[in-house]
């Protein structure tokens, strides 16, 4: 059925959620898992363009995330590799639909903070551009309240 799952992690207790979901599907139907991050998300988010030594700890913020996850990864078993986004200005869906495709993903998992309201209006919903760019079917996972 799905023998590369991709996975979008931001360091957040909800996206170790979503991950911790895509390995363990993938130990148990033998897939591949591709862990990335999006180095460009808060400048999207913000409006501000990255530059000089802001996109230097940007970069190493999203190196530390990725190698954490994949921890998490050797530790389940399951065989992962990683992948930096670092498309600037690009939005978080777009840039998740194109690595899928890219690698051939079958299945792109990511987390939900479940925001509602002003706090959904102010900072949008990543796990909706995702479901709306990608090729591929979509698993969301709900992050707990309070996690965040």
């Amino acid at each position: 059925m799905y023998k590369k799952i991709l996975v979008a992690v931001d360091g957040s207790a909800t996206s170790n959620k979503a991950l911790v979901a895509a390995l363990q599907l993938a130990r148990e139907i033998q897939a591949r898992v591709r862990i990335t991050h999006l180095v460009d998300e808060i400048a999207f988010l913000s409006g501000v363009e990255y530059t000089g030594e802001l996109m230097r700890l940007a970069k190493d913020r999203g190196v530390r995330v990725l190698e954490l996850a994949l921890d998490i990864a050797k530790s389940s078993g399951v065989e992962a590799d990683t992948a930096l986004l670092e498309d600037p200005g690009q939005r978080l869906g777009d840039a998740v639909a194109a690595e899928a495709a890219r690698w051939g993903a079958d299945l792109i998992v990511t987390g939900t903070h479940g925001r509602r309201g002003i706090g959904r209006v102010m900072l949008g919903s990543g796990a909706d551009q995702v479901i709306r760019s990608s090729p591929v079917p979509v698993l969301v996972i709900r992050g707990d309240p309070g996690d965040e």
